[in-house]
């Protein structure tokens, strides 16, 4: 498995607060993880360093098989280098159908004129039936995006993001507010996910991190203070007077 992403030493501060402190991170293709840590411990400071969002003081973000440097690149170049991101809200057009989303989103993830000459082709119609297929929404989608359950918005958000095929997938807190049926199809979508791509979870839900069967990471004040697997890290001391002396 190849690194595909690569932080060290990176650092940045708000108004003399250290969010993340000399931390270093990396992520193979393809590999599932999950990011857990307490409140404040940098887990959203973390994907805004990644995405562009926010510039860190100091540190190195190297990304893809060259080991090219993300720093100083816009969000949306950033973007089209292959990092996608889904913020913990949903964020579809709720009056277009599941399908005019999806091909919404095939449409950005090209260059700008291509929007311009963008016609219902056959690839295209059938590129839209597959992500459909891949996030379990097939049968929603002639229905208004607006009139799917929570859990659905979010595979059809995850959706949007894999119809531009990232090599790396940025999830915050998928599990949020969903039945346990959704919690489970969502499991092992991500799953099927990392199975060709890197995708990073990061999840307050304990049980739903057991259910990824995937290497943790857990964030502390700005830094990884213990790396492995979900038992490995859980019985880790330090680990456990942070989660626990809260």
């Amino acid at each position: 498995m190849s690194t595909l992403l690569e932080m060290s030493g990176v650092s940045v501060s708000f108004d003399g607060f250290k969010a993340i402190n000399n931390l270093s991170f990396q992520i193979g293709e393809p590999e599932l993880r999950a990011i857990i840590g307490p409140n404040g411990a940098g887990k959203t400071t973390f994907m805004d360093i990644i995405t562009g969002k926010t510039k860190p003081d100091e540190g190195r973000v190297l990304w893809g098989d060259k080991g090219t440097s993300l720093l100083g690149r816009s969000e949306s170049q950033i973007a089209r280098a292959g990092i996608g991101r889904k913020f913990q809200k949903p964020t579809v057009f709720e009056a277009q159908t599941v399908r005019e989303n999806i091909a919404m989103a095939l449409k950005n993830s090209r260059g700008p004129f291509d929007v311009l000459f963008y016609r219902k082709t056959a690839e295209g119609a059938a590129r839209i039936e597959a992500v459909a297929k891949e996030v379990g929404l097939t049968e929603e989608l002639p229905r208004p995006a607006g009139e799917l359950s929570h859990g659905k918005k979010q595979w059809l958000e995850i959706g949007m993001l894999l119809a531009q095929d990232p090599r790396l997938l940025l999830v915050d807190e998928p599990a949020a507010g969903m039945t346990p049926a959704e919690r489970e199809h969502t499991t092992d979508l991500l799953k099927r996910m990392a199975e060709t791509r890197a995708v990073v979870v990061v999840e307050h839900d304990m049980e739903f991190v057991r259910r990824l069967n995937c290497k943790v990471t857990v964030l502390h004040e700005g830094s990884v203070l213990a790396e492995g697997s979900l038992d490995h890290v859980t019985a880790n001391q330090d680990v456990i007077d942070v989660y626990l002396g809260r």
